[in-house]
């Protein structure tokens, strides 16, 4: 797998090496950058500092699938969405009447929503996107995992988009209508 060399992060946490928002316009970056700018800021330098964490450390080249669920596990430990184990009485409810001890977890939607704030900064900052850990297939299998177990824990089913076929077409067109065309 090739990297690329030339990936900023900034080291200080003050924002001075981020490229982001990618406009062009100079006067841009004197402007407040929008909440979802200082959010993909914010979490780029989290992330940043995960990996420096890591013993031994990895340089954001290095960087690959792997520490990205290793980081998206260990913000599990901040979460604040309930998701109630297999064993627990309330698994499968929506509204337990009662607390229970299962563990809080970052909900999926709040990953979801990470995982793109963290694809796009890394490609501002000088990644391709043929080497973009947070595009890569087992990001999207874990985030699918998760949007599932949260699911049936809470009793919520998320139901696949289905496309509509011809079939389909053609039943809901002979279904009983008391509107006739003319």
């Amino acid at each position: 797998m090739s990297t690329h060399p030339s990936l900023i992060m900034d080291r200080g946490g003050d924002g001075s090496s981020w490229s982001g928002g990618g406009g062009g316009d100079p006067s841009a970056a004197s402007a407040t950058p929008s909440r979802y700018e200082s959010q993909k800021r914010r979490d780029w330098n989290t992330f940043g500092q995960f990996l420096r964490n890591q013993r031994p450390a990895v340089a954001l080249p290095e960087c690959n699938s792997n520490h990205v669920l290793d980081f998206l596990r260990y913000l599990d430990q901040f979460g604040k969405t309930k998701v109630h184990l297999q064993g627990c009485i309330f698994y499968g409810q929506p509204e337990p009447p009662a607390p229970c001890t299962c563990p809080l977890r970052q909900a999926w939607g709040s990953l979801d929503a990470l995982i793109g704030r963290l694809r796009a900064a890394y490609e501002e900052n000088g990644g391709s996107p043929d080497t973009n850990p947070f595009a890569s297939g087992a990001i999207r299998i874990y985030l699918r995992e998760v949007k599932e177990c949260q699911a049936k824990a809470r009793g919520i089913p998320y139901k696949k988009k289905k496309k509509p076929t011809k079939n389909d077409d053609d039943s809901n067109s002979s279904s009983s209508s008391s509107i006739p065309f003319s």
